[in-house]
């Protein structure tokens, strides 16, 4: 079995290191590591997805891997990467977000065999702290000096940084801390962005336990130009099919730009880096061919099999006129005559008549491949159905209830 050292290396995981023998590590023994998700919505989303492959990986190479949900941390909320101070969330509302982290969570990683994953949730230790005893045994390692040199506080200084979340770098370190000595836990892994709250939690168990513990941070998933993948027209690209529809996570990764198909073929899917190569070692149009099989892997991963084919089936009704419409996001209206600026709102094409009636006068809206032009059209007959097209890579279908 190839070290998983030389997999993340190659797939372009590998950010930055604690220690330069963690491969050596990784050659010599089985490790139990651990990787954070803030329950902070009811869904993961694309920005989740690097952490579950490496997870993935590192599983699959016979490490075991610990789940950590963040039911404590999530009621302070993390400020690596904010300029803002997160909204405070119930008990309530993080343990269902919880519940529906572990469904999804299960297709990465197995929570069976010898190295199982196991999910914990730092609620159970953190919400159980007496304070002054916190304070004074762990608070006592940490510099406030050097906390502020971090990159997850300056930025908020700019803005004002409240204690309440000064103290996360502290909870976090201490999820380290108990998981090291729980499980024997001695390597964290989590995306650049935490960098400087890893280093944190393995200084505290090197400085308590006499250890060594190790950190691993890798790349966060962006376009060539540095901007975060994963966003909509429609805010985040979920996992949860309920929220972003198969077909539009589908649609999300068939219509990214060439520059980046290579990049995201390596991080976000289990193909080897040889047929990788093939794929996207080619000039001109052919890299749609590639950006056919990307989007069909990553879908399979997250919504199985059965859905990617449905999705691939509406992409090429819509794109080469073949396949059937069942998977197209669709919107079910009871009556007629409705205003194409109605239509649109419904649909969630446009968020407002006032931007639905932008989109017209751009030329950027079409029912059954007919451009539209005037705001005030009528849609007055509806036979099966009608596709209405916004811009060049978005598809609705409608149909009469």
């Amino acid at each position: 079995m190839r070290n998983v050292y030389d997999i993340l290396e190659e797939r372009g995981y590998i950010e930055q290191v604690t220690h330069d023998g963690l491969r050596d590590w990784f050659e010599k023994e089985k490790v139990s590591f651990y990787i954070g998700f803030d329950p902070t919505a009811d869904s993961l989303h694309v920005g989740h997805f690097v952490s579950m492959m490496v997870a993935s990986h590192m599983q699959k190479a016979g490490h075991k891997p610990i789940i950590l949900i963040g039911g404590g941390t999530a009621m302070i909320g993390d400020p690596s990467g904010r300029t803002d101070m997160r909204s405070m969330m119930t008990k309530e509302t993080i343990e269902h977000n919880v519940e529906c982290f572990k469904k999804q969570l299960s297709k990465f990683v197995s929570f069976e065999g010898e190295n199982a994953a196991v999910i914990v949730n730092n609620a159970d230790w953190l919400l159980k702290l007496n304070y002054v005893d916190f304070i004074r045994d762990i608070g006592c390692y940490f510099s406030v000096n050097q906390m502020l040199t971090a990159e997850c506080f300056k930025k908020r200084l700019e803005k004002g940084l409240s204690f309440l979340e000064f103290n996360y770098m502290l909870m976090q370190a201490y999820d380290f801390l108990v998981l090291y000595k729980k499980y024997n836990c001695s390597l964290e892994l989590g995306g650049n962005d935490q960098w400087s709250n890893i280093l944190a939690g393995a200084d505290l168990i090197r400085r308590m336990e006499r250890s060594t513990a190790f950190g691993l941070t890798f790349k966060l998933l962006t376009t060539t130009e540095g901007v975060k993948m994963g966003k909509t027209v429609k805010g985040a690209l979920w996992l949860d099919e309920n929220k972003t529809s198969p077909y539009e996570f589908y649609q999300y990764f068939r219509n990214i730009a060439d520059a980046d198909v290579r990049n995201v073929m390596c991080l976000l899917t289990f193909l080897p880096m040889d047929e990788i190569d093939r794929l996207c070692n080619v000039e001109g149009e052919k890299i749609n061919e590639a950006k056919k099989v990307l989007a069909y892997e990553i879908t399979k991963i997250v919504h199985g099999e059965e859905k990617a084919k449905q999705a691939e089936t509406a992409a090429a009704a819509l794109f080469g006129g073949q396949g059937d419409l069942a998977s197209m996001p669709t919107t079910v209206i009871d009556s007629l005559p409705i205003s194409i600026t109605d239509l649109l709102v419904q649909t969630k094409l446009a968020p407002s008549k006032g931007q639905a009636r932008i989109l017209i006068d751009q030329g950027g809206i079409s029912i059954d491949d007919e451009k539209i032009t005037d705001s005030n059209y009528m849609v007055e007959k509806i036979d099966e159905h009608i596709i209405i097209k916004k811009g060049k890579k978005t598809f609705h279908k409608v149909e009469m209830k």
